[in-house]
């Protein structure tokens, strides 16, 4: 089988194409139109200079190597069985598998050239003669967690990104160990997330253009795979961001059958397939390395830390969950990183349409391996069931095994659904459970009902609907709806106020009772989660006897969150008393609380003023005209009869008609609903970092990312650029781990 590849920005020189230009002067003409200059001149004598500048260096490699693939096939060259190419040669890779035609391919590497010339802040390294594994030892014991391995060239070749001062003190840190590395000329930290702002605005570039699957399998640098047949432009922009994994994609094609790789528009890639070929392959070797300062041969792994059930049904290395926080503050980016070290995260769904859910359901089950662990959130819709139950439908659809439940007051239908469709009966002839639903609970009540089996008139509903089997019924009646129950006590988002050190015993008693009275065979677990921003915390807990813990505020101040940099940079100063309560805005009406940030914001005394007036008025009429020109100046910028459009035009979009009859003929109703517009705006434009409104930001935060903040101050954590949830996570349970065995230690000294 044969291999067609292309270079990357290096492999351009003047004189570059020659041969190509006069065979095919119709597409030079038009690649000269579409740039505004002589790409022939551009190639051939370079009087400027501007040959090695970014902007105009990945408009050339381009042209040059969509020229040499073409004249290849005119000459009688066989089309190959695979495509592939380094960073800016994926797209020639990409034009030739026909992803899109000459000048589109052309106008998206101009503009992603000028979006990565602009990048500034940033700087690589070229690291030679290290194999990875031993590079991420050196930089985690350096401290240099904030950077990213970007380019994986060869086993024993490497290229990372990170920012300005981190970059300056790579350098001599390697050095001084003897690792030969070299500073590249360039203004940005490619390939890593510190590119983000030119992702963002390459995407939305890309929506003005339509990308077809390609006709040949095309490597992606991403994922080392094939690019996906539907929605190639989603991970064409992830390049952006992502890591070049050149080393996989050359072992994967060797791994099809692949024995001839023809390189085009370059001498470049060739040579490091050839050292990709010649290198040993590496067992599989143990990434569980101490970042702690202070390491004990003789301390307790973290992977030894909670339940050892709980980690072998989970499938996860580490007892160590990442809830799924609201609009995807929870990403793809970030559930994928902690799927890769062991750990579970959840994406967050909440408030996002059911195509981004499944846009992002599909980029982790793309990106993550055969059997890395991956959960999705599911946030009980008081409002529209439907929807819930749409969300529900679409996991089981994409076979999403692990959903965290969270918000429930009662067990809907939806996840009854979800839960007894995942049921088998194994070969013993007890439930064997494919869907794991992990809920989140903070009342007694409600885990006794996520402790007990799926109530009775919802499976009969649903088997008459023909929605189970008899089977799947029967079995349903034989497991608890969750084996895996997290006791939440105060934290950040929706929060009931609970104290853990209360809250803990009496949920282990409710599950002593549930398994005793009903005789599982498979044991609950239980979880704990707030407050959990310190090793010491999560030591706490674990010593409590949470079989894992589950982190939350701490993981949106990080380089994988969705949230906005401005809020970012606000979060990572924030102090244990920066937080207070507000009203819910999805459960407004119950008067629900979430924690959030006040800190530099009037988010929470607005929210709570909302609920005083709904609580003391029945209707927008009522309300006096100087208080309704406040809310119009300062909380809303517009007036109430444009936000009751706005709300009517969503419900109206979601099919909910029915609520816009009944709201307009009960004003209280159109009372809340428009109360309700501004928790989520206030949710949007903190995501957005909408600069002038930044006193309306909601942030739901609680006093564990404070405590975090303060631990972090003197480690590489304390600039949240260096923030990556899953070093975060690793951290944690290693110092976790130390500060257990410190204190058994303490507890077993002999009295003075």
């Amino acid at each position: 089988m044969r291999a067609v590849v292309f270079p990357g920005q290096g492999a351009q020189g003047r004189g570059m194409g020659r041969e190509l230009f006069d065979a095919h002067p119709e597409l030079v003409e038009e690649a000269s139109n579409v740039l505004g200059y002589s790409v022939r001149e551009l190639c051939l004598d370079d009087p400027e200079g501007r040959l090695g500048r970014t902007e105009y260096t990945q408009p050339a490699l381009y042209v040059v190597g969509a020229l040499a693939y073409r004249r290849r096939r005119e000459e009688g060259g066989a089309e190959p069985d695979f495509l592939a190419g380094h960073s800016l040669g994926e797209y020639c890779a990409l034009h030739a598998g026909g992803a899109f035609d000459f000048a589109t391919g052309l106008r998206l590497v101009q503009r992603r050239g000028a979006l990565m010339a602009q990048a500034r802040g940033g700087g690589m390294v070229a690291v030679v003669g290290t194999d990875q594994e031993s590079l991420r030892a050196l930089l985690e014991d350096g401290g240099f967690a904030g950077v990213t391995i970007a380019n994986d060239n060869t086993p024993d070749q490497q290229v990372v990104s990170g920012d300005t001062g981190t970059v300056d003190a790579l350098v001599p840190h390697l050095e001084s160990r003897g690792v030969r590395c070299v500073r590249l000329n360039v203004s940005g930290a490619f390939h890593s997330p510190l590119m983000r702002q030119a992702q963002q605005d390459f995407a939305r570039y890309m929506e003005g253009f339509t990308l077809r699957p390609p006709r040949i399998p095309v490597i992606a640098n991403a994922t080392a795979r094939p690019y996906p047949a539907d929605d190639p432009a989603r991970l064409l922009i992830e390049q952006v961001v992502r890591p070049v994994r050149w080393t996989e994609s050359v072992r994967y094609l060797l791994d099809q059958g692949v024995t001839e790789f023809v390189e085009l528009g370059g001498r470049v890639v060739g040579r490091l397939i050839e050292r990709i070929r010649a290198a040993p392959r590496p067992a599989p070797v143990s990434r569980s390395r101490s970042h702690s300062r202070s390491r004990s041969l003789s301390r307790t792994p973290a992977t030894a830390l909670g339940s050892a059930l709980f980690r072998r049904r989970l499938g996860v290395r580490y007892a160590y969950l990442v809830g799924g926080m609201y609009r995807g503050i929870t990403s793809p980016e970030m559930v994928v990183r902690l799927g890769r070290g062991g750990m579970l995260g959840f994406l967050g769904t909440g408030g996002l349409s059911l195509p981004e859910v499944e846009r992002g359901v599909k980029a982790i089950q793309r990106d993550l391996g055969e059997g890395q662990p991956y959960g999705v959130n599911v946030l009980a819709d008081h409002d529209d069931p439907r929807a819930e139950r749409g969300l529900v439908e679409l996991l089981m659809r994409h076979d999403v095994r692990v959903i965290e439940a969270s918000a429930f007051t009662r067990i809907s239908e939806a996840l009854v659904l979800y839960r007894a469709r995942g049921l088998r009966r194994g070969a013993d002839g007890t439930p064997v459970c494919d869907h794991r639903v992990v809920a989140k609970v903070s009342r007694p009540e409600v885990a006794r009902a996520f402790l007990a089996p799926a109530p009775e008139p919802v499976l009969d509903r649903l088997r008459r609907a023909n929605e189970l089997t008899d089977e799947q019924v029967e079995l349903a009646r034989q497991v608890p709806m969750s084996h895996d129950l997290t006791v939440e006590a105060d934290s950040g988002g929706h929060t009931d106020g609970g104290v853990a050190t209360a809250m803990m015993p009496a949920m282990q008693a409710l599950r002593r009772q549930a398994q005793e009275e009903h005789g599982y065979a498979e044991p609950i677990c239980l979880g704990l989660a707030g407050g959990l921003g310190t090793p010491s915390a999560v030591a706490a807990a674990l010593m409590l006897g949470a079989d894992y813990v589950l982190t939350g505020s701490i993981n949106q101040c990080t380089v994988e969150s969705a949230m906005s940099d401005v809020v970012k940079d606000i979060l990572q100063d924030a102090d244990i008393h920066d937080t207070a309560y507000a009203p819910a805005g999805d459960m407004f009406e119950m008067g629900a609380k979430v924690q959030v940030l006040r800190k530099g914001v009037f988010f929470p005394t607005r929210a709570n003023k909302l609920f005083s007036l709904y609580s003391h008025h029945d209707g927008l009429e009522e309300l006096p005209a100087k208080t309704r020109s406040l809310l119009e100046r300062t909380y809303f910028h517009r007036s109430l009869d444009q936000v009751w459009d706005e709300v009517r035009e969503y419900l109206r979009s979601q099919g909910r008609e029915t609520d816009i009859a009944q709201a307009e003929s009960h004003p209280k109703q159109k009372m809340a609903l428009v109360f309700r517009w501004y928790f989520f705006h206030t949710t949007r434009i903190a995501l957005e970092g909408d600069p002038h409104d930044k006193v309306n930001y909601q942030v739901h935060t609680g006093p564990a990312l404070g405590a975090f903040n303060h631990w972090a101050r003197d480690t590489e954590f304390a600039s949240w650029r260096n923030r990556h949830v899953d070093r975060i996570g690793l951290r944690l349970l290693e110092d976790a781990a130390d500060w257990i065995d410190s204190t058994y230690r303490r507890w077993q000294e002999p009295a003075a």
